[in-house]
């Protein structure tokens, strides 16, 4: 499908499925290097990252565990900006190397934020691992160690990423369509 409508909204093909699948293999073989021995544990971020994960996890050739983590960040019905919690990380990480895999990081503060939260527990390294990054939106500074792709500042849908909770299952990544 070069288009699809979700809700109001219309959207075309940005990245195909293939190009996703191979960004995501060449991220995972400089994982296969560098994490060699370590065993690290990978925490993917819940909703977004959950094909990503799986995808990356099917690549990895090296010994290493998966969790999966949510960020409250929510009062009632509005965001505050801030991460309270990180909901769902029952594991030691303690001396352990720890791998990030996000979706999309644009102005990269909830990163911060989780970096500092994960700190407080000792991890042996911690590693940011994202599908998407939108460096023209980057607003703080992270060392991102793993990225997949680069994209602007486009509105997208697919592979996991979402418009009002649809769209993830899409294969490919699609991008808003101004009208």
């Amino acid at each position: 499908m070069s288009e699809v409508t979700i809700k109001d909204k219309r959207f075309k093909i940005f990245i195909p499925e293939a190009e996703i699948l191979g960004r995501v293999k060449a991220v995972a073989d400089r994982m296969n290097q560098d994490l060699a021995g370590k065993n690290p544990l990978l925490l993917a971020v819940l909703n977004g990252s959950f094909m990503f994960a799986a995808d990356l996890m099917r690549y990895l050739t090296i010994p290493c565990e998966i969790s999966f983590v949510k960020l409250a960040s929510y009062q009632g019905i509005a965001s505050t900006g801030e991460i309270k919690e990180v909901i769902g990380l029952n594991e030691d990480i303690t001396d352990r190397p720890v791998v990030v895999v996000e979706d999309i990081i644009d102005t990269g503060a909830t990163m911060k934020r989780m970096l500092e939260t994960l700190g407080t527990r000792r991890p042996a390294s911690i590693d940011i691992c994202t599908l998407l990054l939108k460096p023209g939106k980057l607003k703080v500074p992270l060392d991102i160690k793993y990225t997949a792709i680069e994209i602007p500042n486009d509105f997208i849908v697919g592979y996991g990423l979402d418009y009002d909770q649809q769209g993830r299952n899409l294969r490919d990544i699609y991008t808003l369509v101004e009208e």
